[in-house]
């Protein structure tokens, strides 16, 4: 059985539950993910449940899981690879990281950030999920840097892989992973009905969306939920199913009515002519069919 450990560093907050879960995979030469933030002590700790590291992988350069990275790597005389932290190697979707007893694949997950990168290991069917997925809660998407329309798609890639385990960045382990990620697709899926919802009430602004979907949550959370209401917005705009008017304070939000399929009459989503089916049938009809299909009701 693969030896994975938790060292968990001493930083807890709103975001970071309990801390951040360092993880040491392996035994003897070992693979160190997330060194967390720049503390000597936790490091120490680190050090002393890693053996020999072999390697160490950030999942995103978010302060809270890659600040101490680079010091980490100085003292344990090892590379980082990292998306995008200065003075990384960098890693891309695909790489495998190994070690005598393990090997991490790289999965390019975005949408809690750009450069999210999570790691799963085949054998065991582990995945390391870094703030992608938590073993608590749901994860954080805050435009502009987070971007829920990738985060739903880095979801469903999670969810090809078949993971068994999840090792979040935050919370405790995971044992049913499947169940976990279809949970935090259905959570996002109802949250994005209640925006629809609201919007048909007769709200127009984020901050009216945000009392009503939460109702009887302390006041103190409505920052931070305007923040995810908003992008849920822009997903729905994207998909042309909203549209918004002005910036900042005077932004407001209207629903909009799904344009029609050219070809069949069904709702269109987006800015497109036809829908998926009547697209891709004119795509294997050729030209003569999308002539055809423009006179269609």
């Amino acid at each position: 059985m693969l030896r994975i450990v938790r060292v968990l560093a001493p930083n807890p907050g709103v975001f970071e539950l309990e801390g951040t879960n360092t993880w040491v995979v392996g035994e003897g030469a070992t693979i160190v993910i997330d060194p967390g933030p720049d503390d000597p002590a936790h490091h120490d700790e680190v050090l002393r449940a890693a053996d020999t590291v072999a390697a160490v992988l950030v999942t995103h350069d978010h302060e809270d899981h890659g600040a101490g990275a680079i010091a980490f790597a100085e003292r344990a005389d090892t590379p980082v690879r990292a998306w995008r932290i200065a003075g990384a190697e960098p890693i891309r979707d695909g790489a495998r990281v190994e070690v005598p007893d393990a090997t991490l694949i790289a999965v390019h997950t975005p949408g809690h950030s750009a450069d999210h990168v999570a790691f799963f290991e085949p054998a065991e069917r582990a995945l390391f999920t870094g703030d992608a997925v938590l073993g608590r809660g749901t994860s954080f998407i805050d435009p502009p840097g987070g971007d829920l329309t990738a985060y739903l798609a880095s979801l469903h890639t999670m969810l090809e892989l078949h993971p068994r385990t999840i090792y979040p960045g935050h919370g405790p382990v995971v044992p049913d992973a499947p169940a976990k990620l279809r949970e935090y697709l259905t959570h996002r899926a109802e949250r994005e009905e209640q925006v629809l919802a609201g919007l048909a009430a007769g709200d127009r602004r984020v901050e009216e969306l945000v009392v009503r979907i939460y109702e009887g949550y302390p006041p103190e959370v409505h920052a931070l939920a305007a923040r995810s209401v908003t992008a849920h917005l822009q997903k729905l705009e994207r998909e042309g199913r909203v549209k918004s008017q002005g910036r900042g304070a005077t932004q407001t939000w209207t629903a909009v009515a799904p344009a029609a399929c050219e070809r069949c009459g069904r709702p269109v989503r987006g800015r497109g002519r036809y829908c998926p089916s009547c697209s891709l049938a004119l795509l294997q009809g050729g030209a003569e069919d999308a002539t055809d299909a423009t006179a269609a009701p």
